[in-house]
């Protein structure tokens, strides 16, 4: 890998990892409690979904490709809205009814899904870049998924700090956040 490659991957990397990075703070936001084994277990997760998503992406690209980029923006905003819908919904319910648990598997692993869409396109560049060999694309999966847990932990820690140090309906805004994600998405991938 040249230097030049390396700080293509970084640059990747750093974007791929917004959308992590601000689904952190937002889970923050409300879970300042939540015990650090979630908070690396919802990292992880991510760094990975990130890092396999684009490997998926170059695997099949030669095959679905332009079927894949043709949708994924969809599938990304469609769960990112539901997710945020829900957490809007919860925010009006009694807390024991709440049902937004970052806690819950299934919960991170949706979240995971959803923030790493956009990285099975960056796999389908790859090979459209010429990348046609595993060699020539494992530093960039493994930089992926490195920047995204960070970015993942940065943003979960910015998140719990606002969270305990100011009171505002924090459940509420997380869900706006999401939400106003998936529609970046969208925009995006529209334009």
């Amino acid at each position: 890998m040249t230097v030049i490659d390396f700080i293509e991957a970084v640059l990747i990397a750093v974007a791929l990892a917004m959308d992590c990075f601000s689904v952190s703070i937002a889970t923050g936001l409300n879970h300042n409690a939540v015990k650090p084994f979630h908070i690396w277990r919802m990292a992880i997760f991510f760094g990975l979904f990130q890092a396999l998503m684009p490997l998926l992406g170059w695997l099949v690209s030669s095959y679905f490709g332009t079927y894949i980029m043709a949708f994924d923006h969809w599938i990304a905003f469609t769960l990112l809205a539901f997710i945020g819908t829900k957490m809007i919904i919860d925010y009006f319910k009694k807390e024991e009814a709440k049902a937004f648990d970052p806690e819950k598997l299934s919960v991170v692993v949706l979240l995971a899904f959803a923030t790493s869409i956009d990285a099975l396109a960056v796999g389908v560049s790859f090979e459209c870049m010429g990348r046609h060999m595993l060699s020539d694309i494992i530093s960039s999966i493994i930089i992926i998924g490195i920047v995204s847990l960070v970015f993942s932990l940065i943003g979960f820690r910015i998140g719990a700090t606002i969270g305990r140090r100011f009171k505002f309906p924090a459940e509420l805004i997380g869900g706006i956040i999401l939400i106003g994600i998936g529609i970046k998405v969208l925009i995006e991938h529209m334009m």
